[in-house]
Parts: structure tokens; C-alpha cells; sequence
């Protein structure tokens, strides 16, 4: 599932509104990870990442900014 799916599953917002808040998230996410190409589907670049890749500090920092930021647009703010 998409992170602009988890954004239209929530009725609060309007459609504009959410799609604006997901690409702002994911704009955020993508200046603190500009080496990183994550794309507008952050759950998949969670099951497309290579356990390992990295340095294990750095391996859970990426891990965890992609999911917080995954948790983020669930929640809408």
C-alpha cells in the first residue's frame, strides 16, 4: 500500500489536502535522505531495502525516518 493510499483511507481531509500533506512528507523525508531514492511509495522502498546495505547506525536511522514518516501520513499531521 502506497503512502498516498494510507492518506485517501483516512476521511478527514480532503482529497487535495492529503495529496499536499503526502508529497509535503515525502519532500521532507527526501531532503533528509538525498541519496536516497525513495519515490512517492515509501512502503515500498521499506520492502525494496537491502537488510545490511549499510552501516547498522546508518541502517536504522533510514529504517526509521521511512517508517516515521510512513506513521506521519496514516495519522495526517
Amino acid at each position: 500500500m502506497s503512502v498516498l493510499d494510507l492518506v485517501l483511507r483516512r476521511g478527514t481531509r480532503s482529497s487535495a489536502g492529503r495529496d499536499e500533506f503526502a508529497q509535503r512528507v515525502c519532500g521532507e523525508l527526501s531532503a533528509e535522505l538525498p541519496d536516497e531514492d525513495l519515490g512517492e511509495d515509501l512502503s515500498d522502498a521499506l520492502e525494496r531495502y537491502e537488510l545490511g546495505s549499510k552501516p547498522r547506525c546508518e541502517e536504522v536511522e533510514y529504517l526509521d525516518l521511512v517508517q516515521d514518516a510512513i506513521d506521519r501520513v496514516a495519522r495526517g499531521h
